[in-house]
């Protein structure tokens, strides 16, 4: 599944003031669990792992955990953000190769409420990218799943920023704008 060709929309005039700042920690720890769990597991099972940092490359973070009853470890790159004003919504953008190093994924958890049929926009330096569809919502948030083709993840690793926007009503997109800083470097890291 890869972004389609479709327009985004800009967001609506008076969203949410949104910044990349670190949440408390709980949060994070919340945020950083949640975004384990949807990597080892597919997205597919409640959250039981929170992952070890790594390491910190800019905005991002390399986290590591072994999923039950996987033979080796699974790394991802992940930054999270959340709006200044509304402490519900928050985003965390996920960034792995598969096990069998056969496929480069990015998934994208956002908050509940959103409108699936919109599906999730990508603007990469207010560059529009297209949309990827939502793959399941689960009790901390509704994935987005987008194959990183080789195009694709040249444009991410040029850009320095990413605003993927998620919209509550057909009119009203939010973007969560996302800093690219150090994701070339922590991509190239991952094992």
């Amino acid at each position: 599944m890869g972004l389609s060709d479709q327009h985004i929309s800009q967001p609506a005039l008076g969203h949410p003031t949104l910044r990349n700042r670190p949440a408390s920690r709980r949060a994070l720890r919340w945020i950083g669990g949640a975004a384990m769990a949807l990597l080892l597991c597919g997205a597919a099972a409640p959250v039981h792992a929170q992952g070890a940092v790594r390491s910190v490359h800019g905005d991002w973070q390399i986290r590591c955990d072994t999923p039950p009853g996987a033979k080796a470890e699974q790394c991802a790159l992940i930054q999270s953000v959340v709006a200044e004003d509304r402490s519900n919504a928050g985003l965390t953008v996920i960034v792995l190769k598969t096990a069998d190093q056969k496929s480069k994924l990015m998934r994208v958890v956002a908050p509940l409420g959103v409108l699936l049929p919109s599906g999730l926009g990508l603007k990469l330096d207010n560059a529009d990218v297209g949309r990827a569809g939502f793959v399941r919502c689960l009790p901390n948030g509704c994935v987005a799943e987008v194959v990183l083709d080789d195009k694709l993840l040249a444009q991410i690793r040029a850009a320095k920023t990413a605003t993927f926007i998620i919209f509550e009503t057909p009119e009203e997109g939010i973007g969560f704008p996302l800093s690219l800083n150090g994701l070339a470097e922590g991509y190239d890291k991952l094992p």
